[in-house]
């Protein structure tokens, strides 16, 4: 007990842990409609978009949570468009976009710029600026599956019957989109563009285990 007393008496300590439980619940209750979606990659895909963004960022000496994250977000409105028009499936759209921002950044690694942090992550070098954004998505995903918990769940399994009930069915897919793509980016500080996916994809699939309705995935994710 005194060494864990002694742990969060730190306070980058106290910001990993709250940072990190925050991020782990909102990539873990969105990787439910994602996966249900059959967008599971989406978070490897986007992961690979932050890094280059970073990448960028990092060369040009500018903040990388600032440039990465309307990055992403762009992004991620590229895909949801290209997909919902039905040009490009939603796995080769994924696989698009990754393939190009891995291009971005091997052009711009060469120029002596160190991202392996953002590769593997840490998630003891979270900052204030990270914490506060990742309460204020915590706060933003959590008012979406209690307060719109029915709408959420008629847009995730069946587009056209939440169309016909008057849900405002690409409102929600852009919602789930932009607070995805700023869980990721919260997340590569966590653990780096590698792993970001599987935070998104383990818990609603072991849930789904173990659960077979909606409601108790995503109370058993969350948890």
């Amino acid at each position: 007990m005194s060494a864990v007393i002694e742990m969060i008496s730190y306070p980058f300590m106290v910001r990993a842990l709250i940072g990190g439980i925050l991020v782990s619940l909102c990539a873990s209750l969105l990787g439910v409609s994602l996966v249900l979606k059959r967008y599971s990659m989406i978070g490897d895909g986007l992961s690979h978009v932050s890094f280059g963004a970073l990448s960028v960022a990092l060369a040009m000496g500018w903040s990388p949570l600032r440039v990465s994250i309307p990055v992403v977000v762009l992004a991620a409105f590229f895909l949801l468009h290209i997909t919902e028009r039905g040009r490009i499936k939603s796995d080769a759209a994924i696989a698009m976009i990754s393939a190009s921002a891995l291009i971005v950044t091997s052009m711009t690694t060469g120029m002596t710029t160190d991202v392996s942090s953002y590769m593997f992550g840490s998630i003891l070098a979270m900052s204030r600026e990270d914490v506060r954004l990742s309460a204020l998505l915590c706060v933003v995903v959590l008012f979406l599956f209690l307060f719109c918990y029915n709408k959420v769940f008629a847009v995730t399994f069946d587009e056209n019957f939440a169309k016909a009930t008057g849900v405002r069915v690409r409102l929600y897919n852009v919602l789930i989109a932009v607070l995805t793509a700023v869980t990721i980016v919260l997340g590569m500080r966590m653990m780096g563009a590698m792993l970001i996916s599987s935070l998104i994809i383990f818990p609603s699939l072991t849930s789904m285990r173990v659960f077979k309705s909606f409601h108790g995935v995503v109370v058993s994710a969350g948890i």
